[in-house]
């Protein structure tokens, strides 16, 4: 099926079936980014598929990277080793990309050449001033427009710092790392609270060296790391969607074999239990220190959640899911996640805006967001939601709309291309 600008989604009692995502996008990212640092050859299967990681690896053959597309979810590159990155020609495209954007911000503060970083119009009013702080204060000089792309990178020899961001966010941290690899000395981030490590794994099955200790993470300038093969897990934030609708419709079964269960990314299974699902996990093994394995989700009955502050960084990217557990009957109270409004679209907003089109009863907050908790037992009505140019935001109504009286349509369906292309085949067949 291709890509849809809109599509409509159909009431369901339930959903069963045994599935497989797309490769992780997080982990995706940093094969391509590490491997291109490193001397020698990596292979990666199961790369990801979407827009996003396609960003990544337009950007490093912009910057002289041997890329290769051997076989369907297969990629080859040829690593050019720390500091022999190529000037590029033209200014560099992140697309939508905030990973991209700020990782590759970091790599090219060590390079001795100007390079630009530009994308789409979501991405250039995401924030950008988190990562050019600390990448100034190792040397490097970043010309921007009031802190937004495009991005105009000057870089240098680099020096070690000491970086304590103020906001919890894997994207700030990897940049500084990716720039200590080349900075003379030892780079830490002291992190406000743990975020995803899948940058510390990739440099480490890369051959380098990190160090961690408890909420400080430093990496040594100077490393030389080594090419290899690699096979990327399932996309856990993308099996959040089909994990949310199996525990939000009761009598509901689905399985999902081979996906990455990284401790620091799970945390929604936790929330789930506390819905009422049950969830078995089995986990298989490690690939690269990343463990993955197999998850069962069973819709149980329909709860509350509540999540504070403590909870919001490790579910950053699930929160959109989470949410359309309410549409199902219960009610989701999230607070302490400014942050969501600085993703590819503001989500508290776009969110709130979308469930109540959907005839589901949202409350925004500053900070946050009360789906659900009205009339009990009452099914939403159904209607047009729009995503908002933001993929996240058209899986999660679409998930929700499953739980209405009549089919709804989604706008801007097409937004998933950017990390889950097959989404809507997918859900066609589980609720077949």
């Amino acid at each position: 099926m291709p890509p849809l600008s809109a599509a409509t989604i159909r009431p369901a009692r339930q959903l069963r079936g045994r599935l497989r995502v797309p490769g992780d996008k997080s982990i995706a990212h940093r094969y391509a980014l590490v491997g291109a640092l490193a001397e020698g050859r990596t292979t990666v299967a199961h790369f990801a598929p979407g827009a996003d990681c396609r960003s990544t690896l337009a950007c490093l053959r912009g910057l002289g990277v041997e890329i290769e597309d051997t076989s369907a979810g297969v990629i080859t590159l040829l690593g050019r080793g720390f500091g022999r990155l190529r000037s590029p020609a033209a200014p560099l495209d992140a697309g939508n990309s905030g990973t991209t954007m700020r990782l590759l911000a970091g790599v090219l503060a060590g390079h001795p050449f100007t390079s630009t970083l530009v994308g789409d119009a979501s991405l250039s009013r995401r924030p950008m001033r988190r990562v050019m702080v600390p990448l100034g204060r190792m040397g490097a000089r970043i010309d921007a427009v009031d802190g937004h792309a495009p991005l105009t990178i000057h870089g240098t020899a680099l020096h070690a710092i000491a970086h304590e961001p103020e906001t919890p966010s894997a994207q700030v941290k990897s940049a500084v790392l990716l720039a200590g690899l080349h900075a003379d000395g030892v780079t830490s981030v002291n992190e406000p609270a743990a975020t995803r490590d899948h940058t510390e794994r990739a440099v480490t099955a890369f051959g380098g060296a990190i160090t961690v200790d408890g909420l400080t993470v430093s990496v040594r300038g100077g490393q030389r790391l080594a090419g290899r093969s690699l096979d990327v897990p399932g996309d856990f934030s993308s099996a959040a969607f089909w994990l949310v609708a199996a525990a939000a419709l009761p009598g509901s079964r689905v399985e999902i074999e081979d996906v990455g269960l990284n401790p620091t990314r799970t945390a929604l299974l936790d929330v789930l239990r506390r819905f009422g699902a049950r969830v078995a996990v089995d986990v298989a093994g490690e690939d690269a220190n990343e463990p993955r394995g197999t998850i069962v989700v069973e819709g149980d009955r329909t709860g509350t959640v509540e999540i504070g502050p403590d909870e919001v960084p490790s579910l950053i990217d699930e929160l959109p899911a989470i949410a359309a557990l309410a549409a199902h009957g219960g009610r989701v109270d999230v607070r302490g996640a400014s942050e969501l409004r600085v993703k590819e679209s503001d989500r508290i907003a776009v969110l709130v805006s979308g469930f109540r089109a959907l005839g589901i009863d949202a409350d925004e907050r500053a900070d946050g967001y009360t789906i659900g908790g009205g009339a009990t037992g009452a099914r939403p009505r159904g209607g047009i939601a729009h995503a908002g140019g933001d993929h996240r935001m058209a899986m999660a109504f679409a998930v929700a709309a499953l739980a209405a009286d009549r089919p709804s349509t989604i706008e801007g369906a097409d937004a998933v291309v950017i990390s889950y292309p097959g989404f809507f085949d997918t859900l066609e067949r589980l609720v077949s």
